[in-house]
């Protein structure tokens, strides 16, 4: 078909007069038969824009056609040939997995007749067959996403828009959920994905680019990776020296950006860029990312602010965190079994693995927030049994969903969590200040915390974890969900504290991430069943089909392999 399915013409939304409009002007087309992904930091407005496709938000000006009708004057006709799955879990968690499709079928008219071989095939389809009387509130996040998916498949859909569907999955789900959505494809379904991951955008037959309200970009991934060849380049092998330089070249004029890979620095420079030689750079494969990020205007450079401000740590070397032979049950359920980890100081060490593997069970266990049923868990030579209080002074704790208070505002949660850890008259002042002018708190200080971008959430986060200046960090998926320039900014603080001697753990889904880890525990079945580096794990992973792995790549595999060996 030449006519487009989608067509958005000079759209604008303007929500408070007083502030810029969420979208501005806004131009594009959507064809039939495509995967369509809509990309953009925090705040650009893809959200409004999904939900002004599927015919539940008025544009102020402009107009938005599916199919040829107008989302303001034919909405039901939208609503009955969409499919919509929005950002945030929409499924009642206290009902079963065949309950919340039953609802959802009554939602949107499924005959009696049609129900018994939707419900059937649709579970085949996700794999939630085994699971059908499962309360949704008790799945995996992949499989919550994959219900979310089934329901706004309930009533097949000429257009199915999934906003950010797989944050918060695990590399092997979202590789599933890809593979399923590209399925829909061959039904004559047509799909919209909003995604903060980049290698899924680069999957796209076409990418929507959105920053600050306005379209940047409308077209082919490729042409967008294309606006960088030729300026991205490898530092490599600098091992233990990773961290230094990456803020050395970040700082450099013409470094456009700089992510660590492994043993080696990758970074991106402007046109005018003269240092290649000098530094010993070598030329290497651009991809969809360093073109997003260039686009933009560049990643936030290398400095941070936090790290600045504090004390170096005095001792070196030694074991701050250990497990020895962790276990945790719930009921009959082993969640984690014989767990042995010991991170040095000053280590990035990371926990990695499918949702429901036991990392966050864990990471509990490790910073005291869980009792283990047996085994032994120490933070700095402090049993977390025997001296809780005097061990949990020791840490800062970033939880894996928004653990502040949602109807607290910005400043009384900086308030009250400098209280928990004992700052008290000018020092407690003094620390939340400095924590308002470091993560540009300013202008929120007295909005609730649940109204905030997802992007000042964990900033908010991150400064009530470390407002303390603790010398043991654990942060469980810091950045889930926010976008690649908010997670550069999160991992400049987490770097410049490791340089200055502090100790993190933590947990990700996002493998270009798990690059800054020093050391990784893949855990797999609540047992740690492989430890190494990244390059190292990446080496095992290695076969005469893939003989350069991704860290993904590498993920994949020796799950597999270990699945293959039992």
């Amino acid at each position: 078909m030449n006519e487009p399915l989608v067509e958005i013409e000079g759209v604008s939304k303007v929500f408070v007069p007083s502030f810029p409009p969420a979208l501005k002007d806004i131009t594009a087309q959507i064809p039939y038969g495509e995967i369509v992904g809509l990309v953009g930091p925090d705040g650009a407005g893809k959200t409004t824009l999904i939900r002004m496709i599927a015919a539940l938000l008025h544009p102020t000006k402009g107009v938005v056609r599916v199919g040829g009708k107008n989302t303001v004057k034919e909405p039901e006709y939208i609503h009955f040939q969409s499919g919509y799955m929005p950002q945030k879990f929409g499924l009642y968690e206290d009902l079963t997995v065949l309950q919340n499709l039953k609802l959802y079928a009554n939602l949107r008219n499924v005959t009696e007749k049609d129900r018994e071989e939707t419900f059937k095939k649709l579970l085949e389809f996700t794999g939630l067959a085994p699971f059908q009387d499962r309360l949704s509130g008790a799945l995996s996040g992949g499989m919550k996403q994959k219900l979310g998916l089934a329901c706004a498949l309930i009533k097949k859909p000429t257009l199915l828009l999934l906003d950010e569907p797989s944050v918060g999955v695990d590399p092997l789900s979202r590789r599933e959920l890809w593979k399923m959505v590209h399925a829909l494809l061959d039904e004559g379904i047509s799909v919209v994905w909003s995604t903060a991951y980049l290698d899924e955008a680069e999957k796209c037959q076409t990418v929507l680019l959105l920053n600050k309200g306005e379209l940047l970009y409308f077209g082919k991934p490729q042409a967008m990776t294309e606006r960088v060849k030729g300026r991205v380049y490898l530092k490599k092998h600098v091992e233990d020296r990773r961290r230094q330089v990456l803020m050395h070249l970040l700082v450099q004029d013409q470094v456009r950006d700089g992510v660590i890979q492994g043993t080696d620095v990758r970074i991106v420079v402007g046109q005018n860029f003269t240092g290649v030689e000098e530094e010993g750079l070598i030329p290497t494969t651009p991809r969809f990312e360093d073109g997003f990020i260039d686009i933009l205007g560049g990643g936030p450079g290398g400095k941070s602010l936090l790290a600045e401000e504090r004390a170096p740590i005095q001792e070196k070397g030694g074991i701050v965190v250990s497990a020895e032979k962790l276990v945790k049950r719930f009921g009959n359920f082993t969640a984690v079994n014989q767990i042995n980890i010991a991170v040095k100081r000053g280590e990035v060490f990371g926990l990695l693995g499918p949702n429901g593997a036991g990392k966050t069970t864990a990471f509990k266990m490790l910073c005291g927030l869980l009792t283990p049923t047996s085994g032994k868990a120490t933070i700095n030579g402090l049993d977390l049994q025997h001296s809780p209080g005097k061990a949990r002074a020791q840490i800062g704790y970033m939880a894996q969903k928004f653990s502040l208070y949602g109807n607290l505002t910005v400043l009384q949660n900086l308030t009250f969590f400098s209280g928990i850890y004992n700052l008290t008259g000018s020092k407690q002042r003094d620390a939340i200040n400095l924590m308002i002018n470091i993560f540009d708190l300013k202008r929120y200080l007295s909005t609730s915390a649940d109204l905030l971008p997802l992007g000042f959430k964990q900033r908010l986060s991150l400064a009530c974890a470390t407002m303390h200046d603790p010398p043991i960090l654990f942060l469980d998926e810091p950045t889930s969900g926010v976008d690649p320039i908010t997670r550069r900014e999160f991992w400049n603080h987490i770097n410049g504290l490791v340089e200055k001697g502090v100790t993190v753990l933590v947990t990700t889904h996002f493998m270009d991430e798990a690059e800054y880890c020093d050391r990784i525990a893949l855990i797999y079945g609540g047992e740690v069943i492989m430890m190494d580096k990244p390059d190292a794990l990446k080496a095992k992973a290695r076969t005469e089909d893939n003989p350069n792995p991704s860290l993904e790549d590498a993920f994949i595999r020796l799950i597999e392999v270990h699945d293959a060996s039992k």
